[in-house]
Formats: C-alpha cells, sequence, structure tokens
C-alpha cells in the first residue's frame, strides 16, 4: 500500500504533490455544446428559425451563445476564434460524427417546420418520415452542413413519462 493510501486512511487527505480529495468529489456536469462556424449571421438565422433566443448583437461577435432550459447553453465560435487558440485547426471533411435534434408539438409541426426551413434555402437532408420508432422525423443542414433532426412522438407512441420524486 502506497504512503498516499495510508495517509488517507488516516483522514490525512491534502497532501502536498497530490490531487485533493476534494477533486475526487467534484462531479463534471455537462454544461454546453458548441458548434464552429464559417458565417455567424447565417448560421445564427437557421437557428433562430428553429425558436432559439439569441442576442441581436450576436451576428457581429466571433462568439455566440444561446440558454436552453435546464441551463444548458449552445455556443458558437466562428472558425476565426477557433483558430486565434488553436492554430493547427482545421475545417473537418466527411460526415459529421454530432448532431442536434430539436423536439416538436406534433408531426404537422415537422413537416411545416422542415417546409419553411428548406423554403428558405437550407438544405434538406432527409425529408419528413414516419420513423418504425415511432416519431415523426425529418432532417435538414444547417448553413455549416451539421445535420439538425426534428422530431415529434407520433400519437400513441410517446414514452412513459419519468417518475417523479417519491412523495
Amino acid at each position: 500500500m502506497s504512503d498516499v493510501v495510508q495517509l488517507r486512511q488516516l483522514g490525512i487527505h491534502d497532501i502536498p504533490g497530490t490531487v485533493s480529495a476534494y477533486a475526487f468529489a467534484m462531479t463534471a456536469r455537462l454544461n454546453a455544446i458548441g458548434i464552429v462556424v464559417a458565417d455567424m449571421g447565417r448560421a445564427l438565422a437557421f437557428y433562430r428559425a428553429l425558436g432559439l433566443e439569441i442576442p441581436p448583437e450576436s451576428e457581429a461577435e466571433d462568439h455566440a451563445e444561446a440558454a436552453l432550459p435546464g441551463g444548458l447553453r449552445l455556443m458558437w465560435d466562428t472558425e476565426e476564434s477557433i483558430r486565434s487558440f488553436d492554430p493547427n485547426w482545421s475545417t473537418p471533411t466527411g460526415s459529421p460524427r454530432t448532431g442536434l435534434a430539436f423536439v416538436c408539438e406534433s408531426a404537422a409541426e415537422v413537416d411545416r417546420l422542415y417546409a419553411d426551413l428548406t423554403g428558405a434555402g437550407y438544405a434538406g437532408q432527409r425529408e419528413p418520415w414516419d420513423a418504425f420508432w415511432g416519431q415523426r422525423y425529418a432532417t435538414v443542414g444547417d448553413p455549416d452542413g451539421n445535420g439538425v433532426d426534428l422530431f415529434a412522438w407520433l400519437p400513441g407512441r410517446e414514452p412513459s413519462p419519468e417518475p417523479g420524486p417519491p412523495g
């Protein structure tokens, strides 16, 4: 058994040169999702069309944020901003490995929102369809080619509500 483990067993946790016991007690929480964009104005117009509230002055900035329910943030950074602290960063190629999904109130809203976005010139990647997992689903590309899913639960296929805390 190491000396550090023995000291910690004796109740001595803050040992110089070691990780504090407090570090082990901390829990990481997902706080933000970031998207790198080529054109801030075009990107923000797309996400505003999905209903996100983004400060109007954000188009002129290299970084923008929108607060989401539950305290999560969605952030956008220009390619230039990323390169300012990571000079080796390069624009990714190929298919993205992440995606965002926006829940809609109904299948009709999925269809309407898809039509509105593609009518505004955004790329439709997959037209609305009834997915085998019980959702009306569609995918639209944001201005940087990231797939953004739109979905609504089909009638009778809604998930069971999460049980609440005991009463």
